[in-house]
């Protein structure tokens, strides 16, 4: 037997071996939890099933599920990275798992980095489940799946910076409470399962400023309508990017 063959080597690992066992890790208990598979998952193929063989809302002319899964795809990528996410990490910032994470040979920006991974991951996993429903509820998706694909991770990293930021800044419960009711909120007055020109012209120009709205209209204007690149919807999720992830970054305590 060689001399120093049980010898210990500490040492930390790779940055990218280390932010991939932690992106596994938070995907792993993302898909655990019941509450969040409740918004990520269960909610959004429950709201296309119902409004598209339903008739409840007028969602103009065509099929309601050509209106409809545009708008639950921009509520799938809600629910994961700004929901389910403020309410994930606000605990563990009170629970002080952040602060024992942040003390970690992975760096903070590491970690955040993971969160984003598997959010992204979660999101791929939403997205093919209900397009399988959809299909088979008759949808006919059009359109180039390139800017279907940069619709959803810049709406993913406006909401991720927003989640971020809430559950940075507030109180564990705070978070909760105001996470789920923004959830609500946006289901409503997003533009996800009733059309925006349904409300006052007033209310309108306001709604179409918010992030799920630009999202969801983004969606719709290559899916149902075959549109190229939505410039508007896409500026306006730029917008939200840079303010939500500058602000995070600013004001986002560990503890």
């Amino acid at each position: 037997m060689s001399a120093g063959t049980y010898t210990p080597r500490p040492g930390a690992a790779p940055l990218p071996r280390m932010i991939a066992a932690q992106t596994a890790l938070e995907t792993r208990m993302l898909l655990r939890n019941g509450e969040q598979l409740l918004l990520t998952v269960i909610i959004p193929s429950l709201l296309l099933v119902l409004f598209s063989t339903v008739d409840v809302v007028d969602t103009g002319e065509g099929d309601s599920v050509d209106f409809l899964a545009p708008g639950v795809l921009a509520l799938a990528v809600m629910s994961t990275a700004f929901t389910g996410q403020a309410i994930a990490t606000g605990f563990e910032r009170r629970y002080g798992v952040l602060k024992r994470l942040g003390a970690s040979p992975l760096p903070r920006w590491g970690l955040m980095t993971a969160k984003t991974l598997s959010v992204l991951v979660t999101e791929v996993i939403q997205v093919a489940l209900l397009t399988v429903i959809a299909l088979l509820l008759g949808w006919s998706p059009q359109g180039n799946p390139a800017t279907v694909a940069l619709l959803l991770v810049l709406g993913t990293a406006a909401f991720s910076g927003l989640g971020l930021l809430m559950a940075g800044t507030l109180k564990a419960e705070a978070t909760l409470a105001a996470a789920n009711l923004v959830f609500l909120l946006l289901l409503v007055g997003g533009g996800v399962i009733v059309p925006l020109d349904k409300f006052p012209e007033a209310a309108r120009t306001v709604l179409d400023c918010l992030p799920i709205s630009a999202l969801s209209d983004g969606l719709r204007h290559v899916l149902q309508h075959g549109a190229s690149i939505p410039w508007g919807d896409l500026g306006i999720l730029a917008v939200w990017t840079v303010l939500g992830l500058g602000a995070a970054a600013r004001f986002f305590r560990w503890e």
